[in-house]
């Protein structure tokens, strides 16, 4: 049974191979093994539906395996195979969620082929939903209204204050403090988002 199924996922990144271009990210995250274990992870290529990962500990062949990754959230799959320092995995995904993350892949590629500055000259927007949850450095989980947020910050409405240059978490994108507000905080995010999955992303939604 299970070298079926290693055989079954060995075709399906053959297949993902053919059908989609790998592109070369450096996208931090962390994954889950079989027995629950949890590491953290660098992806440094992928595509809709598969990515090649390096981790502390590989896992096997065929294992289920779910990873959370910087900008991507969520993604599931199984270990196709092991090489020095990683694994590469498939990626189980509906044809919306592939057409999702093709966007986002073709995005972070052209970031850097295009130079795009990671800056805060990006028009700012209020959105449609703008309470927000916020990680803050101490772990502590807590609810903001997002003043206004661009591809590459935000202003958040708190009573809190973190130290400046202190990493915090709006919704599923971190980023530095920069600044305190008369009302809360001004973040810069540590990644350009992508504009189409903006909002979703700063709301956790």
């Amino acid at each position: 049974m299970a070298l079926v199924e290693r055989k079954t996922n060995l075709r399906a990144l053959n297949e993902d191979r053919r059908r989609y271009q790998r592109v070369k990210v450096n996208l931090l995250g962390r994954y889950m093994l079989a027995d629950r274990r949890e590491f953290p992870c660098q992806v440094v290529n992928m595509s809709p539906g598969g990515m090649a990962v390096m981790a502390p500990v590989g896992g096997t062949p065929g294992e289920r395996i779910i990873a959370y990754v910087d900008h991507l959230g969520r993604l599931e799959g199984h270990i196709a195979r092991i090489f020095e320092n990683g694994f590469a995995m498939t990626i189980a995904a509906t044809t919306r969620k592939r057409d999702k993350l093709a966007a986002q892949l073709t995005w972070l590629a052209n970031r850097h082929i295009l130079g795009l500055p990671e800056d805060r000259r990006h028009g700012r927007l209020v959105p449609r939903n703008p309470i927000g949850r916020l990680i803050l450095p101490n772990g502590l989980n807590v609810t903001c209204r997002i003043i206004d947020v661009s591809q590459s910050g935000a202003g958040i409405a708190t009573a809190e204050r973190p130290a400046i240059g202190a990493l915090v978490t709006l919704g599923k994108v971190q980023g530095r403090v920069v600044r305190h507000l008369e009302d809360g905080f001004a973040i810069e995010f540590t990644r350009l988002q992508h504009p189409d999955f903006l909002e979703e992303n700063v709301t956790g939604t």
